[in-house]
Order: C-alpha cells, then structure tokens, then sequence
C-alpha cells in the first residue's frame, strides 16, 4: 500500500515489556515441562470477585433478558447510577467530586492514552521508573517524552525540579507502580503548588489508592488547589478484581481549563464521538463493588494481598536486601542482588529458582539494578517463594 502511517510505531520495540516476559516464561517452561513457575511478575489478580458483585452481575444478566428492563447503548459518559457510586466513594473518605466530574471507562489504561486527545503536542514528563503504558501513549502521539529520576535517595518518589518546562504535562502514579512508593500530603502539595504555578497539567493515576494507609492521600483532590491543574484516573482493576473484568473512570473538574477549552466540557465531547460506553452488566457490577458492603469485602481482598507483600518484605529486610513499596501498595521493589543488570537477574530467578518477575530496567533507565515483585499471587506460592530465594539470595 502507499498510504501515509504513523512513523511512531517504528520507533518502538517489538514487544511491550510483559510480553517479553512473558515470552520467556513461557519458553523456559517449554524446556522444563515438570517446572513449577511461580509467577510474581504481571499484576493481575488471582482473589475471585466479591460475592455481592457476582450477585450484581446475576440480576443485571436476567434484566437484559427481559423486554422490560433490557438496555441497549450505555451513557458513552457512564450510567447515573454508577457516577454517583463513585462519587460517593469518594465522598466516605471526605473527598468531594461531583457525579458529573466522573465519566465511567473501561479501565485506568485506556483513559492513560486517551486523554491526550484532549492535548496539543507538549513536553510530557514521567518518573523514571514508570508505567511502561505512559510513555508509550506519548510515543505514538509523537510527544518529547522526560524523565524525572527516581532513585534509591529519594525513595523512587521525584519531586519537582527547575528543568521541568512551563506548560507541561506531568504524569504521576501514587501508589507508583512500579517501585511501590508513595507520595505524603507535603509531597503532593509541592507537586500540585507547582503545576499551578507553572501552568502545567498533571495526570494523577490513583490506581492502587486502596492499598494506600495512614494519612497518605489516596486522591489528588485531597490537596488544595488540584482541581485547577489534575485529571484523575482509577479503577477497580486492583480495588475489586476487575483486571478481567474492566471498568473504571476519570475525575475531570469542572474549573480545569486550558486556553479557552473546558477539559470536562471537551471530554465529555470526545466519549460522545469515540466511545459506546461500558457494558449496563459491568456498570451494575462496579456499582456493588463500591457500595459500603461491596468495598468491605473487596478490602478483605486487599488485605490478604498486603499479607502477601509482609512476608516478602519481612524476608527482604531480614536479607539486608534494599527495596520500597511493600506497605502501601502491591508492589515490592527490590535491588538485584550484586546489583545484577536487571534481565540477567531475571534469568537468574527463572533458572535457579524458577520464580518470575519483572526486571527493573524494563521500566526505564533508573530501573537497572532492581527487579518488581507483585503480591497479587496466593498466600501459599509466597510461602514456598520466599522458602526457594533462601537458598539463592
């Protein structure tokens, strides 16, 4: 064909990093058929959905069987019903958003790209090490990406710098993932006293705030000033299971302008020309699981990952062994040991211990030398890993 395409895509590498993965879990399990693998690599998790969500699925599956209640298109901004759920949820932890600032979505990655249909070509900062999706999205868009450095000194939790250009755009991830950290309340007032003052955007992904304790924020909108200058995203991916499942939604306020375009005005435009909507079922579904009896048992979830992350934290500190995360948040961030590159140590685990991870490099330049674990796994394989990385580390 001789039509135009994007060159973007040939700047990127053939596989995205959990592909990769992926594929060498699934080769060396080839080569060694009776291995059992014990996967901590991708987060995805492995906790059945809160029975009063299956409940919720159920009756929403039979209206759609009758003429009566059956539904069609779904609101493209999302059902009444489920906007007002998750401003509620908000609201019991003392965060006020407006049901009409939150527009329903199948999942906090979609809304991480999408959202720059809203933007002109900007400079677009992340934290290295970052969610590879971030700048990916940017990639294909064409946008300069940069790297706020996160390291061991600053306990992989950058703060602003005088090299970050008026006007940006600024993504955060708080839990982060990868590294696990978390920002305080003077931390994130910083972060949002700066974009205010330099005009710049910040795209808050509080995908793991249920994870977050103590008085850490769980929202950006928790901080004074962040509905002048942050969109928020989140889902019930991590909060109640639905990595499979999918639905989740973006807090655009209602003041958050940027030369002359209204952000919720525009947004709500774009879902009305690209999107259909999430599915009547999966609506009724996130509305149970953030009901006050749905987010008790999805917290009873949470917890037992968090029980996961102890024990592999209490080994780690009991090793001598460097790492963040682990406490507010389902990721464990941990040195390689003789700081080993990153995917060597990756082989090393597989081959020695047939453990599987995700190399830290992966996740940018900041990353060589640590290694992410996840604690989305059962109780009983995080017993026999830490039992297999005794003997190795």
């Amino acid at each position: 064909m001789k039509i135009n395409v994007n060159e973007n895509f040939k700047t990127f590498k053939d596989n995205y990093l959990f592909v990769e993965c992926a594929n060498k879990i699934a080769a060396y399990q080839k080569d060694n058929p009776k291995a059992k693998i014990i996967k901590l690599s991708i987060g995805d998790v492995t906790r059945p959905l809160p029975s009063v969500v299956i409940d919720a699925l159920k009756k929403a599956v039979e209206e759609q069987a009758q003429a009566e209640t059956f539904r069609g298109y779904a609101p493209e901004s999302g059902y009444d019903f489920t906007r007002v759920a998750v401003a509620n949820y908000y609201a019991r932890r003392g965060t006020n958003v407006d049901s009409s600032e939150v527009f329903i979505s199948d999942g906090a990655k979609s809304d991480c790209g999408n959202v720059l249909d809203l933007l002109g070509h900007n400079q677009i900062y992340v934290p290295d090490p970052v969610y590879p999706a971030y700048v990916d999205a940017n990639i294909m868009q064409g946008n300069h990406v940069f790297y706020i450095p996160g390291t061991l000194e600053n306990e992989f939790a950058p703060m602003p710098t005088s090299d970050i250009e008026c006007g940006s755009v600024i993504y955060i991830c708080s839990p982060n993932n990868p590294t696990g950290s978390v920002y305080n309340r003077e931390q994130l007032t910083e972060w949002v006293n700066f974009a205010n003052e330099h005009g710049c955007l910040i795209i808050f992904d509080s995908a793991y705030e249920a994870f977050v304790t103590g008085e850490n924020p769980r929202s950006i909108y928790e901080i004074e000033g962040a509905r002048t200058c942050a969109l928020e995203i989140c889902s019930l991916s991590k909060t109640a299971g639905f990595t499979g499942t999918r639905c989740g939604w973006m807090i655009v306020p209602k003041e958050l302008e940027a030369n002359g375009l209204n952000f919720n005005k525009a947004w709500s435009r774009r879902q009305a020309t690209r999107f259909n909507g999430v599915p009547y079922i999966i609506q009724r579904a996130a509305q149970a699981a953030l009901s006050e009896e749905g987010m008790k048992v999805c917290m009873e979830n949470i917890e037992y990952y968090k029980a996961n992350a102890a024990k592999m934290s209490e080994f780690l500190t009991r090793k001598g062994i460097k790492f963040t995360g682990g406490i507010n948040s389902p990721y464990i961030w941990m040195q390689t040991k003789d700081n080993t590159p990153s995917w060597d140590f990756f082989d090393y685990l597989l081959n020695e211990a047939q453990i599987a991870g995700t190399p830290g490099v992966g996740f940018g330049a900041q990353g060589e030398g640590f290694f992410r674990i996840t604690s989305f796994g059962k109780a009983e394989d995080y017993d026999e890993a830490i039992a297999r990385l005794e003997r190795i580390l």
